[in-house]
């Protein structure tokens, strides 16, 4: 069996007295893609922030690589990658120097920049300020940012949002190149099930605030051929739940 390297186990959070989240259990494996589905307002979002240490959890735990999230040292930071709701970039900057402070903030060396820009898909941005990107382009440039510093874990939301069908295409091939290659373990969420279709070893679908069915991507196939639109539609009229 992989390392586990995130592990949420009983976790709860409320806002304004409303529980969001409650009886949260998932963990991932290093090397392993893992799916979070849900619909909207269903608390991915709110899930991440907590694994991210950007809320804190009203119960339960969260550990990353043997480290609670909750406590004061964010340390853990630098061995996560992270991509949640809108990214914020130094606008004047060009994606290169972008990355540069990045690194230089995270301790990092920056001698494989331009293989990370590579591989996001921005090797001819030059001197092009931020400012002046498409909204595929700094989405590219968060997923860059996101991997530049070689993390264990990635956080995704939404990744491909915004992105034609090449740039998803090659996210999608980035991706499982990570988890393959690189032992790296990611964490999405999409609303395109197709791709989380295509890249998944594992999901999780959120419903009422916690996981309602956790299987493998191989049994999901093995259960309904039709697919993961159909498996999480089944799931979220009440059929097949945990």
């Amino acid at each position: 069996m992989n390392e586990k390297i995130l592990k949420v186990r009983n976790v709860a959070k409320a806002f304004d007295g409303r529980e969001m989240i409650h009886g949260m259990n998932l963990s991932v494996e290093r090397g392993m893609i893992y799916g979070l589905l849900g619909v909207n307002g269903a608390g991915k979002t709110t899930t991440f922030k907590m694994i991210t240490g950007l809320l804190r959890p009203d119960s339960g735990e969260i550990i990353f690589s043997g480290t609670s999230v909750s406590g004061q040292d964010k340390e853990f930071l630098r061995e996560m990658g992270i991509l949640i709701e809108t990214p914020v970039f130094y606008e004047h900057l060009s994606a290169r120097e972008n990355l540069e402070l990045h690194l230089q903030y995270m301790g990092c060396g920056v001698d494989k920049i331009e293989e990370v820009l590579n591989r996001a898909g921005l090797q001819n941005t030059g001197r092009q300020p931020v400012s002046k990107f498409s909204l595929g382009m700094r989405q590219r440039l968060a997923i860059a940012r996101a991997i530049s510093h070689g993390p264990k874990l990635l956080v995704l939301d939404e990744p491909v949002n915004g992105l034609d069908p090449v740039g998803i295409r090659q996210m999608r091939e980035l991706f499982l190149s990570l988890a393959r290659e690189s032992g790296m373990a990611l964490l999405i969420s999409s609303h395109i099930l197709s791709e989380i279709e295509h890249v998944a070893d594992r999901v999780g679908v959120l419903a009422d605030g916690s996981i309602a069915k956790e299987v493998s991507m191989a049994q999901v196939r093995k259960d309904c051929p039709e697919g993961l639109e159909d498996y999480f539609f089944n799931i979220m009229r009440g059929g097949g739940r945990t």
